[in-house]
């Protein structure tokens, strides 16, 4: 689930960090997500012709394992290479998609299979 954009300049700075929606965030910093059927949630920084926009972005389905297998790693790599955004490009690596967060943290390529097979439900 992906958020409006934002400008960085705009928001209140904290030394590395910026005051948004009442929280502070560090951006490309994956922290536990809000949302009840999410696991993690990110600032998500782009530059955009120049200026520094943000998005908040929600990512990871609670109830599903991540990264607890070495065949459903490779399974999971390959299915969601060629996921598209609705005008076509790819979004494995585009930071302001929640594919691209799922890849990075939850499936990382070069990190061994340990996760869990089930996360339990946000209360």
């Amino acid at each position: 689930m992906i958020g409006k954009k934002f400008r960085l300049d705009q928001l209140e700075r904290r030394g590395n960090k910026f005051l948004y929606k009442g929280h502070l965030w560090t951006p490309n910093m994956p922290i536990k997500s809000t949302r009840k059927n999410k696991k993690m949630m990110v600032m998500a920084t782009k530059m955009v012709r120049g200026i520094r926009y943000g998005k908040i972005i929600h990512f990871g389905e609670c109830g599903y394992g991540h990264n607890y297998s070495k065949q459903a790693k490779v399974n999971f790599l390959k299915r969601t290479a060629y996921i598209r955004d609705k005008y076509g490009r790819l979004t494995k690596n585009d930071r302001w998609s929640a594919n691209y967060w799922s890849r990075k943290v939850l499936w990382p390529k070069d990190k061994p299979c340990n996760g869990p097979k089930i996360t339990r439900r946000a209360a």
